[in-house]
């Protein structure tokens, strides 16, 4: 081995003995202020469900789905209650079939109107990443120069550029409209990754998310999502000292009525005031969100409004 090899491989071993704890400093600042960005809310907004993309992207990451990334980041805020639309559904449904079919012990509790309605599906996707931008993979490089063993020394410690760029789409169950779509950017130069650092990132591994917290690339997606949802509550009311009451369910228009039976439209809450027109069983009516006693304001399909009392409705399906 020449004098300048010789050197230049000292050199690489003293700094493969002292990067390491330069690296855990790193890692145990950089997860500190991970968990510090996500936004937390002193009231929830309504209850979400979380929806993975169609277009499968972080396979190609070696990644798992984000969807359990963005349940944590649900959970961990306050700002939104979680409701279950996947494994946990199916097998929710199939617990009461058993019910329905009578399977299950007396007291089971088990049946219709109990399961809760989500306002809000939420969406994440990516827009681009970049892996590894100008890294340079030490481990590598020492394993060339001086063997597996010195090799195996740094082998989880690298110096990489990895950015992120992903969205966050909310979508309103009852109108349908998109209430927020918001775009966040993920960067890190670090000098390695702390596949077994716990804590925050070690929450991941328990949801079925490890390669989030394994991965250089995985920890930055996760600090775009952090960006993009602490945006997204910023958007929905959640970090603002007035936030409406009601949430959701109050803001969206009535839910559509029927007449279930034949009836009449009249135009005060009385069956002694003038009848505006005939109603028949399975027409449209539209609430105002006027009420009196048993008597709802409604509008009909054609623009005309009056009363019709509660016991003539039904919601429609």
């Amino acid at each position: 081995m020449s004098m300048q090899r010789a050197a230049t491989a000292a050199l690489l071993v003293t700094t493969a003995m002292v990067m390491p704890a330069a690296a855990q400093n790193s890692i145990q600042r950089k997860t500190q202020d991970a968990q510090a960005q996500i936004p937390t809310c002193s009231r929830r907004l309504g209850a979400l469900a979380v929806r993975q993309p169609q277009n499968n992207w972080w396979a190609g990451l070696g990644l798992e789905s984000p969807e359990a990334v963005i349940k944590i980041l649900v959970q961990q805020s306050g700002c939104f209650t979680l409701v279950d639309r996947g494994a946990g559904f199916e097998l929710a449904q199939q617990e009461r079939a058993l019910a329905a079919g009578g399977q299950l012990q007396g007291g089971a509790n088990i049946g219709g109107g109990q399961i809760r309605a989500a306002d809000y599906i939420l969406v994440p996707d990516i827009v681009n990443k970049n892996g590894n931008s100008s890294g340079t993979n030490i481990g590598g490089a020492l394993g060339g120069l001086l063997g597996g063993f010195a090799g195996a020394i740094v082998a989880n410690i690298s110096i990489n550029s990895s950015t992120a760029d992903v969205t966050l789409a909310m979508t309103n169950v009852r109108t349908t409209e998109q209430e927020a779509m918001t775009q966040g950017h993920g960067s890190k130069t670090d000098i390695g990754f702390g596949g077994g650092v716990g804590g925050f990132w070690g929450g991941f591994a328990g949801l079925g998310a490890g390669s989030y917290a394994k991965t250089a690339i995985g920890q930055v997606v996760v600090l775009a999502y952090i960006d993009a949802y602490t945006k997204l509550v910023n958007q929905m009311g959640g970090l603002s000292a007035a936030q409406t009451a009601g949430g959701a369910a109050a803001a969206a228009p009535s839910q559509t009525l029927t007449m279930s039976r034949p009836g009449r439209l009249y135009s005060a809450a009385s069956d002694t005031s003038a009848p505006v027109r005939q109603l028949d069983p399975g027409m449209a009516l539209y609430p105002t969100g006027n009420r009196n006693g048993i008597w709802v304001e409604v509008n009909d399909e054609v623009g005309n409004k009056g009363w019709v009392p509660q016991t003539a409705l039904s919601n429609a399906k």
